[in-house]
This record gives C-alpha cells, structure tokens and sequence, in this order.
C-alpha cells in the first residue's frame, strides 16, 4: 500500500515535471522567433547602412514620419542607422543568453524526467512483485 501511494506521489512529480519542460519549450520557441525577426531586422538596417554608405553628401535623405517624408541629414540619418544597428545586435546577443539559458533549463528537466522514470518503473516494479507474493 505504501509503495502505491509512492508510486502515485512519482507520478505526479513527473506530471509536474513535464508541464515545466513544456513551458520551457514554449518559451524557448517564443525567444528563437524573437531572434528570427531580430537577425530579419539586422539584415534590414545592414542594406540601409550600405545604401547610405553609396550616397554623396550632396545628396539629398528623406525620413518616413508618420504620413510625411522630412529632409534629414546625411550623417544623421547614417548615425540613427548605426544606433539602430547597435541595438539590434545586443537584443540578439540578449536573446542568444535567454535561449543558452532556456536550453540549459531544459537539459536539467530532461534528465530529471529520466530519473523519475527509471524511479517510477522501478517502483512500480517492487509493487508487482509484492502483490505477486501475496
């Protein structure tokens, strides 16, 4: 009886145990699409920084505002994209640690998962042999 009774309190650890591994998945998933639309966004700013780059100063840079496009200055409009460039790259620097972290998370719940389990059948295990000599 007080074999069963461990065996179900193994059970609901390994319920409790797997619900945690799957949040973690989720989140891990949530972070790898954040990073996607980071490196899309990297790749973006890097084609403006370039397109930029070509452009003489007497030529003439306009920023999207709202509905309205306004005059801006080439060497500003060549710092905001740098600025924006540098961001974006320790949001992904940022994301690459969330994703480490979330990935090593989930190494520990895997191999919890696996000691729960071998605990589990072996239990379960002791428990038939029990009944089976009684």
């Amino acid at each position: 009886m007080a074999s069963m009774t461990k065996a179900k309190a193994l059970e609901k650890e390994l319920q409790d145990e797997l619900e945690q591994l799957k949040k973690l998945q989720a989140d891990m998933r949530k972070s790898v699409g954040s990073r996607q639309q980071l490196e899309s966004q990297l790749r973006e700013n890097q084609i403006v920084k370039d397109e930029l780059g070509l452009l003489k100063p007497s030529n003439t840079v306009y920023k999207l505002i709202g509905p309205a496009l306004v005059k801006q200055d080439l060497t500003e409009a060549k710092q905001t994209v740098d600025k924006r460039l540098e961001f974006i790259n320790k949001e992904i620097e940022r994301c690459e640690a969330v994703i480490k972290d979330l990935e090593g998370k989930s190494e520990q719940k895997k191999e919890k998962l696996v000691k729960l389990q071998t605990s589990l059948q072996a239990q379960l295990q002791t428990s038939f042999q029990k009944q089976k000599l009684k």
